[in-house]
C-alpha cells in the first residue's frame, strides 16, 4: 500500500511562496519596478503574482498526477519541446527583449522564460537516460551523448546571451552524470576542457565589467558595482532582527531588482539575519526531504529524477543567496518560490509536485546503496575484462 506524499515537502514550499508574496508586496507597494512610465496601483505586482502563484498550484497538481512512467514517456518530446521555445524566442514579435538578452516568450498577460523549462527537461531526460539497461559508467560513449544535449542548449543560452543558465544546466548534468557513478576522468577531462573556453566567455567587456565590480564593488560604487554595494548595505542594515517589514530604505530605487534577482537581499534589510537564516535554513530541509526521497526511490529512474528535481531547486538558490552577498559574480537568477517571476514559479512548483508524487512510492522496492552498487558492477567487469579495464 501507498503512502502518502511527503508533507513537510509541501510545507516547506507553501511556506517560501508565502513569504515571496509578502515581500513582493513589500518591495513593490510603495516604489513601482516597472521599467515603464506609467502609473500602477500599489497592488498591481501583488495581483500579478498571485495569479502566477495560481497557475502554478494548477501545474503542481497536475504534475502530482503524472506517474514515473508516464514523466518518464514524455522526457524526450518535453527535450524537443523546450528546445522549440528556445529558438522562438529570437523571431521578432514572439520574442521578446530586456537589457540586450533575447530570453522571453510573448504570453499574454505574461512572458515566460524557456530556459527555466529546459533545466526541468533536462533532467528528466537524463534520469531516463541513466536509467536505460544500455547505460555504462565505464563508456565514453554513453558519457558523451548526454553532453552533446547539454552543449547545443548552451550555445543557444549563451547566443541570447544567458550564461547563468548554461553554467547551472552544466552543473545539474554533471551532478547526474556525477552521481551514476561516470568515469571521474571523463568528468574531470570535460571540466579541463571547459576552463579555457570559460574563460574566453568571461573576456566578454559586459562579463567582465560584473568580474571586476565582484571583486572590488567599491571601486565603482555608482556605475557596475552599484547594485552588489547596494544589495550589501540592504544585508548590513538588517542587523540581527531587521528594520521591520515594510520599513526597507534601499527599496526606494537603491537597490534594483529588489522583487526579483536581489529580493533575499530585501528579506535580510526587513526581517534581518533571523529572517533571512530561516531562508535558507528552509531551502536546506527542502533539500533534505528531497534526498530522503531519493533515498526511498522504487526505481533507478525515480531515484534519479527526484535527485536532480531537488538539486534543480537547491542549486538555483544557493546560486541566488552567493550573487546577493558578493561571493560570485551578478547573474540573474531568481530565488525559487520568492521571487517575482511566473516561469521561475511555474516550474519550480511542477517540480515539487512530481517530487509529491514520488515521495508516495517509499513502500515500493527500494534503491539501496548506490556506492556499494557500483562497487559491484565495477568488479563485475574487471572480472570479465581484466584488471587492465
Amino acid at each position: 500500500m501507498n503512502k502518502t506524499y511527503d508533507r513537510w515537502l509541501l510545507l516547506i514550499m507553501v511556506f517560501l511562496v508565502g513569504l515571496g508574496a509578502i515581500m513582493i508586496y513589500s518591495s513593490t507597494a510603495v516604489i513601482s519596478p516597472s521599467s515603464t512610465k506609467k502609473v500602477v496601483s500599489e497592488f498591481y505586482y501583488f495581483k500579478r503574482h498571485l495569479l502566477a502563484v495560481l497557475v502554478g498550484v494548477v501545474a503542481m497538481a497536475a504534475a502530482y498526477r503524472f506517474s514515473p512512467d508516464t514523466i518518464k514517456k514524455l522526457a524526450l518530446p518535453l527535450l524537443i519541446f523546450s528546445f522549440l521555445l528556445l529558438i522562438l524566442v529570437f523571431i521578432p514579435g514572439v520574442g521578446l527583449s530586456s537589457g540586450g538578452a533575447r530570453r522571453w516568450l510573448k504570453l499574454w498577460p505574461s512572458t515566460f522564460q524557456p530556459s527555466e523549462l529546459v533545466k526541468l527537461s533536462m533532467v528528466i531526460f537524463l534520469a531516463k537516460y541513466m536509467s536505460m539497461p544500455n547505460y555504462r559508467t565505464d563508456s565514453f560513449v554513453s558519457f558523451i551523448k548526454p553532453i552533446a544535449v547539454m552543449a547545443v542548449f548552451q550555445l543557444v543560452f549563451l547566443k541570447q546571451p544567458d550564461f547563468g543558465a548554461a553554467v547551472s544546466l552544466g552543473i545539474i548534468t554533471l551532478a547526474m552524470l556525477f552521481l551514476s557513478g561516470m568515469r571521474l576522468k571523463y568528468l574531470l577531462s570535460l571540466a579541463a576542457l571547459a576552463i579555457p573556453v570559460v574563460v574566453k566567455l568571461i573576456q566578454e567587456p559586459y562579463r567582465w565589467k560584473r568580474v571586476i565590480s565582484f571583486l572590488n564593488p567599491w571601486d565603482d560604487s555608482q556605475g557596475s558595482g552599484f547594485q552588489l554595494v547596494q544589495s550589501l548595505i540592504a544585508l548590513g542594515s538588517g542587523g540581527l532582527r531587521g528594520v521591520g517589514l515594510g520599513e526597507s530604505k534601499q527599496k526606494l530605487l537603491f537597490l534594483p531588482e529588489s522583487h526579483t534577482d536581489f529580493i533575499f537581499s530585501l528579506i535580510g534589510e526587513e526581517l534581518g539575519l533571523i529572517g533571512a537564516a530561516v531562508v535558507i535554513v528552509l531551502f536546506l530541509a527542502l533539500l533534505l526531504r528531497g534526498i530522503s526521497i531519493t533515498n526511498k526511490a522504487k526505481d533507478t529512474f525515480s531515484y534519479y529524477l527526484s535527485f536532480g528535481l531537488s538539486m534543480m531547486i537547491a542549486l538555483q538558490a544557493l546560486i541566488n543567496f552567493f550573487v546577493v552577498t558578493g561571493m560570485i559574480p551578478t547573474k540573474g537568477l531568481p530565488l525559487p518560490f520568492i521571487s517575482y517571476g511566473g516561469s521561475s514559479l511555474f516550474i519550480n512548483m511542477s517540480a515539487v509536485g512530481i517530487l509529491l508524487n514520488l515521495s508516495k512510492g517509499e513502500s515500493g522496492r527500494r534503491v539501496i546503496d548506490r556506492t556499494k552498487d557500483m562497487v559491484v558492477r565495477k568488479k563485475a567487469l574487471r572480472a570479465v575484462y581484466g584488471s587492465g579495464r
